[in-house]
């Protein structure tokens, strides 16, 4: 009975993850509820793992990330990898890769491709690359590199914690090179070999009446007062300059028919190029709309602070995820107004097709829309408020600012309590957690990085991590990881354990997509180590080998590294698939093959 409750349980969390009903952190603590209720763990069990060593590893290991990006770290090797560019733009791709790869294998892949991505950006415009070709190949690579060393990712470190609970001993710092290496090497080669080649494939012939690359949606109000009042669309559509969409009365979606004729206080939806929607908010006799006052009134350009255009990407953990455009309200908190936001192509057309059905009050706005991690939003405001976008973590500058004045003094300081602090706790000179913590106070004492933004990180991971190794103990606990490992087992039995590693290897793989890496993983552990009992052979081989699927998952957009380049390069989802899936089969292979060659089956 209590193995079929906790697979019940991943299967509800495999639902709520996959379909994003409720956000990712309170399915987490769901998971925990349930489990707890129902006494299939204690509460001390079920919450054992918010105090695990690990989690709080993990917490220092994402603090001490922002004292590099606040000295300007990162940015100083993004800055001399543009010299390449004089090589030709292979060159400066190689370069890039090679270096994020070697950031990630220390720092989180996901921290690493936010650091990198206006790094990316600015670098592919110097070198004359399209920045599709340039976005997820640096998203693979930060993925790439964290297989290399135990810090690399998250799913390294908590499966390390969990495979010491299940007596097989944690991860080694380096135990993972011998085949983590190999696998960034022959990761970063193909993506180099393939992925200019399969984009430029996947690119869209130019239709003349195609919605512009990178449209953005907006919506502008129609004041009482406005000339446009009782005006037909098809005049107004011209000094507005976008696309019309829909028209908002009342709350309620109409189809921009060109002989509608606009009433007060009608909210015209429109979607269109950057340029397009800025001329848009300032067109005479219409008011901004997208759900929140305007910013107070800023200089006239060429003034000391004159507003700025910008776009700006939001990262996964940012506290406006989820949140609807009106409900964030940047005009309050920032000085910032909202003129647009683009979403994933197949989003953004959901979103149109919700705009219009009919009877559907609540969707009709843009200010309704909820914010997503990877869309992009497009802002106007001053220089200054722009940069305090960096300060609240809330969004990733991708042009025209920069986010806020680096530290550079502390620049070696900072890279230097970093690398002490992971020294230190890999030599075993203190427990890994309180070397973090160390560090963590040593660059905040020193002035590398203040307290609040040293603290900005994503606490989802932290729910998520605690909350799964709960589950990971449930399914040990109640004995469902041993039906599930033996059904396995028994099905692979013809194969033998390179078989059974083989299908261990794909499910971790097919689970990242619905759900973290760092969950897939997890989630499998206990099966692959009933199927090694079951076989009768070491079950570390096959815990290895679901650790390392853990960060391979290449054929969808769905991992966060990913979800930050899909808005900024204009990708697609068969994008992701077509360049993923030869990766994602190279590695498997590897994997299978590897694996075994390291950490032998036989004990």
């Amino acid at each position: 009975m209590a193995a079929a409750l906790v697979l019940g349980t991943v299967l509800l969390a495999l639902v709520l993850f996959w379909t994003e009903w409720v956000p990712v952190e309170v399915t987490s603590l769901l998971v925990i509820c349930v489990l707890a209720a129902t006494g299939v763990l204690t509460p001390r069990q079920a919450f054992s793992g918010f105090s695990d060593d690990t989690v709080i590893f993990i917490f220092t290991l994402l603090a001490m990330t922002q004292g590099l990006a606040a000295t300007g770290v990162v940015k100083a090797v993004g800055e001399r990898l543009t010299v390449l560019g004089r090589f030709g733009p292979t060159p400066f791709l190689v370069a890039l890769l090679v270096t994020v790869a070697a950031f990630s294998s220390f720092v989180s892949n996901t921290v690493t491709a936010a650091a990198f991505l206006p790094v990316a950006v600015s670098g592919a415009e110097r070198v004359g690359m399209p920045k599709r070709e340039v976005l997820m190949p640096m998203a693979y690579a930060s993925m790439l590199g964290g297989t290399v060393l135990l810090f690399g990712t998250s799913t390294n470190l908590v499966m390390s914690a969990a495979m010491a609970r299940s007596g097989l001993g944690r991860i080694g710092v380096t135990e993972l090179a011998p085949l983590g290496l190999p696998i960034a090497v022959l990761g970063i080669a193909l993506v180099v070999l393939v992925a200019r080649p399969l984009l430029r494939r996947g690119e869209r012939p130019a239709e003349p009446e195609a919605v512009p690359e990178r449209a953005y949606l907006s919506e502008v109000a129609v004041p009482a007062g406005s000339p446009h009042v009782g005006q037909p669309l098809s005049e107004v559509a011209p000094t507005l300059g976008a696309r019309p969409v829909a028209v908002v009365r009342d709350g309620e979606p109409r189809p921009a028919e060109p002989g509608a004729v606009l009433a007060p206080d009608d909210r015209v939806v429109v979607e269109g190029r950057r340029e397009e929607i800025v001329g848009a908010a300032a067109a005479p006799g219409v008011a901004l709309g997208t759900g929140a006052a305007a910013a107070p009134p800023e200089p006239a350009p060429g003034a000391p602070d004159a507003p700025v255009v910008v776009e700006a990407s939001v990262p996964p953990g940012s506290r406006l995820a989820g949140k609807a455009l009106a409900e964030a309200d940047l005009a309050a908190q920032l000085g910032l107004d909202v003129l647009g936001i683009h979403r994933r192509p197949v989003v953004q057309r959901l979103t149109k097709l919700q705009l219009l059905a009919p009877g559907r009050r609540r969707g009709g706005s843009i200010g309704a829309l909820p914010i997503a991690a990877g869309d992009l939003l497009l802002l106007r405001g001053s220089r200054e408020r722009v940069r305090a976008l960096a300060d609240g973590g809330l969004l990733l500058v991708l042009s025209g600012v920069d986010a806020e004045p680096l530290r550079r003094r502390k620049a070696l300081l900072a890279a230097a309590i970093f690398l002490a602090a992971l020294g230190v706790g890999t030599a075993g000179r203190m427990p890994m957690a309180v070397a973090g913590l160390a560090g963590l106070l040593a660059m905040i004492f020193t002035g590398c990085v203040d307290a609040r933004r040293a603290l900005r990180v994503d606490w989802r991971v932290v729910l998520l991590v605690g909350s799964m190794l709960a589950l990971g103990l449930a399914m040990e606990e109640s004995g469902a990881g041993r039906l599930v490992g033996e059904r396995l087992a028994a099905a692979g039995t013809l194969a033998g354990p390179h078989g059974v590693l083989l299908a261990l290897v794909v499910l971790t793989i097919v689970l990242s997509a619905p759900m973290s890496n760092q969950a897939a993983a997890l989630v499998m552990l206990p099966v692959a180590i009933a199927a090694a009992h079951r076989l009768g052979v070491d079950p570390r081989p096959f815990a290895i080998g679901v650790t390392l699927a853990g960060s391979c998952s290449f054929v969808t957009p769905l991992e966060p590294a990913s979800m930050l380049v899909y808005g900024a390069g204009r990708y697609r989802f068969a994008d992701f698939v077509r360049v993923g899936t030869p990766l994602t089969l190279a590695i498997v292979a590897l994997l299978t093959l590897g694996v075994p060659l390291v950490w032998p089956f036989t004990r």
